[in-house]
């Protein structure tokens, strides 16, 4: 007696096509649009985990990780060197949203580099700069720029230690003249020294130091009258 047995349900073919067109999981290459290509992890169709990205438009490459399609957790940013043809990094560090944020390392130049945190693609927080003429500085960031605490160190070896605001001096602070042997400690308003108080400070190890010492002050009250000067600039300064 013959045995008769239901046919099995087929799916379209649609079904199919789109099932297999989700990103799920490592893929190889897939090309945008653009020209543009990534190689890696994904989930639901977006970037999600390890993996590589090029840009076609300036021939960036970005390796490290991905969350829901965009750069998230560690990765390095390289660039090609116009001149060469050969990658340069231009920044190695943690992202969040697409854009660097917490520590990293942003290449400016051969001799030009920042060390630090970052917030929002900005320098913000602590950070170090490594400027190409020699310079350094080390101290608070806020919108990419100094501000709040922190110390330039110049190639000659003088330094000023103190406030910092929208990437220049102000207000209390100390310039270290190394190679005259003098400190000066005062005040500054947008990197003008306005107030303050020289004195020698190792003028006798000094490489070039002055040719005579700082003479004694003979005003009668020194200190009333630098008070009297910090505190009308220091109301301007407020007052900006």
């Amino acid at each position: 007696m013959p045995i008769f047995k239901c046919p099995q349900k087929s799916e379209p073919l649609w079904k199919e096509w789109d099932q297999k067109a989700q990103k799920n999981g490592l893929r190889h290459q897939v090309f945008a649009v653009n020209g543009d290509h990534y190689v890696g992890e994904w989930k639901d169709n977006m970037k999600h985990g390890k993996g590589t990205q090029v840009w076609k438009k300036d021939g960036a490459i970005y390796e490290g990780d991905w969350k829901s399609g965009k750069r998230d957790g560690y990765g390095t940013l390289s660039l090609p060197d116009q001149e060469t043809g050969k990658y340069k990094r231009a920044y190695s560090g943690w992202w969040k949203g697409d854009k660097k944020c917490g520590y990293g390392i942003q290449f400016f130049g051969p001799k030009e580099y920042y060390e630090g945190d970052w917030c929002g693609n900005q320098r913000s927080g602590w950070g170090r700069m490594y400027y190409s003429n020699g310079d350094i500085y080390e101290g608070q960031w806020h919108n990419d720029k100094p501000e709040g605490e922190g110390m330039l160190r110049l190639k000659n070896g003088n330094r000023y230690e103190g406030n910092w605001q929208r990437g220049v001096k102000n207000g209390s602070g100390r310039f270290f003249h190394l190679d005259h042997g003098q400190l000066f400690e005062g005040f500054w308003v947008d990197d003008v020294a306005k107030c303050g108080t020289m004195i020698d400070f190792g003028r006798d190890e000094a490489p070039q130091p002055t040719q005579f010492p700082i003479p004694e002050v003979k005003l009668l009250d020194p200190d009333g009258v630098l008070e009297e000067a910090l505190a009308m600039f220091k109301k301007t300064k407020e007052g900006d």
